[in-house]
């Protein structure tokens, strides 16, 4: 990791900094010296970061499906970065919700789309006149499920699966302007975001119907089990935080950073291991028949 420098404005935009990766970007970001704009979704969370580091953060009310709240907030940061720019976005808002594909309503798929998907495209068409005035760079926060999904996690993973794409595609469309593109891909992290999934996928299976619970309640148990002890096996976001400093620091960035040995190790199976193989192992590591 490159040494904290001031020499020259370094603006960055991180969104959902409320919590988890996104918070601790903040926080290590500011500390190295750069100006953060964290995005978050309610006051207190942006007092929150603030009492956390003694870096410059500025907090931002920035929900990703809201256009005009997008349009504002990067209006807002235009005026304050000036001629210099933004020298940085770090796309980091999402969601993860859990469940059988064969049941799992439609609008769970929608939110986790607009969410993961629609508002990052939204955040950084927005912000990329910005990025261009300096050179910047874009990070998009992916997931080791972008490119080895687990069961139950479809709709998740389809919205990781599209930030693999979006990072090739818009890496070389870049290119010309000297804008790099990173792509950060996390294997379990310790962030609220599993008690928020387990918690969403409780609720989702509360009235559907019963051939839901008749058909996959043994699977379900043990996915359950599994998301209870991820949190044990996880390590910090702190981790991913400095892969995203490498991303938006380093002379010649990496294209993807994989995060955690299950997504170092998930990363190499796919590559080596036949599909069927790599269905048994992820059955028996999660105890399905």
């Amino acid at each position: 990791m490159s040494s904290p420098s001031s020499a020259k404005p370094r603006n960055v935009l991180i969104t959902g900094a409320s919590t988890g990766i996104g918070a601790a970007c903040a926080r290590m970001l500011s500390e190295r010296g750069w100006r953060v704009f964290a995005g978050v979704r309610r006051e207190n969370d942006g007092e929150a970061l603030l009492a956390s580091t003694k870096g410059q953060i500025v907090p931002v009310i920035l929900d990703v499906t809201n256009r005009e709240q997008i349009q504002k907030v990067v209006q807002d940061i235009s005026i304050k970065c000036g001629a210099a720019g933004l020298q940085g976005v770090v796309n980091n808002a999402g969601i993860a919700l859990a469940g059988p594909l064969e049941f799992m309503p439609l609008e769970a798929f929608e939110r986790q789309f607009n969410i993961n998907v629609l508002g990052l495209i939204a955040v950084t068409q927005t912000v990329l006149p910005l990025i261009r005035a300096s050179r910047g760079r874009v990070v998009l926060t992916g997931s080791n499920s972008g490119f080895m999904c687990e069961p139950f996690l479809a709709g998740y993973g389809a919205t990781k699966h599209a930030l693999e794409a979006i990072a090739d595609s818009l890496r070389i469309e870049l290119r010309p302007w000297g804008i790099e593109v990173a792509l950060i891909q996390p294997g379990a992290i310790k962030t609220p975001i599993w008690t928020k999934s387990r918690e969403a996928a409780e609720q989702l299976f509360v009235g559907m119907p019963p051939q839901c619970e008749e058909l996959y309640a043994e699977p379900i148990a043990a996915l359950r089990k599994m998301v209870e002890k991820v949190p044990s096996m996880a390590i910090p976001p702190e981790r991913v935080a400095k892969a995203v400093v490498h991303a938006l620091e380093a002379r010649r960035p990496r294209t993807r950073y994989p995060v955690g040995l299950d997504s170092i190790l998930g990363s190499v199976l796919v590559r080596v291991v036949p599909d069927r193989l790599r269905d048994w192992l992820i059955r028996k590591f999660m105890g399905l028949k």
